[in-house]
């Protein structure tokens, strides 16, 4: 008799495979179909990734050896730099706007190069390192025109022990705090970036020479 039992129970657990099977087996099926469209997605992005970064690269580095031409255009090649940042991965979409902004600093286009700047401190994509050098450069550049304090805020978290661009911070902080009048705090600031072997030397130099003008 147990042996009778036996046999039915396993006609049983063979009867529910079966019917598990006919309402759930379109469904595995669609699973592994969706796994294997996703593993092949995302090779086929990765292909399409790596393919825009190489023309993005071929494509920098033919804009950089124009801009070094002599009697080059300066603004025309800023612009193509621009058009490049617009469709180029984030690492070179930063490198094109970088580039595009020093040469329309050096083609007198100050407010397009402001505005590359700021596109790049403000690119959540774009490494650390580099939106901080937009934030330095834009406000470096805005030391004659802009408000003091609302500079001074924003070269703030530059002036962090540890970021690269502190000594460039410090002494920007310096310039900005003699636009306010401040030129007492300013010296000061001057007098221990002077001091500061951690600082590059030609900052060093030039926080020396402004500050001995500030002693009279």
């Amino acid at each position: 008799m147990p042996d009778i039992f036996d046999e039915v129970e396993e006609d049983l657990r063979a009867e529910r495979a079966k019917r598990l099977a006919q309402r759930w087996g379109g469904l595995a099926l669609g699973v592994a179909l969706v796994v294997v469209a996703g593993v092949g997605g995302w090779q086929g992005w990765q292909w399409y990734e790596s393919r825009n970064a190489a023309q993005a690269a071929e494509t920098f580095l033919t804009l950089t050896r124009t801009a070094e031409r002599p009697g080059a255009d300066m603004a025309a090649v800023a612009n193509s730099f621009v058009a490049l940042s617009r469709d180029a991965p984030a690492g070179y979409r930063t490198l094109a706007r970088l580039r595009a902004a020093a040469l329309m600093a050096e083609a007198g286009n100050l407010p397009g190069a402001t505005a590359q700047w700021e596109a790049v401190a403000l690119d959540p994509e774009a490494d650390r390192l580099y939106r901080d050098l937009a934030t330095l450069l834009s406000v470096s550049h805005a030391v004659d025109s802009g408000d003091p304090a609302a500079l001074s805020a924003r070269l703030a978290p530059l002036l962090a022990e540890g970021n690269p661009w502190r000594a460039s911070a410090r002494e920007t902080a310096a310039l900005l705090a003699i636009r306010r009048g401040a030129s007492e705090e300013a010296r000061r600031m001057l007098e221990a970036l002077v001091s500061d072997p951690a600082a590059p030397a030609g900052i060093r130099e030039r926080a020396q020479r402004v500050a001995a003008g500030l002693r009279g």
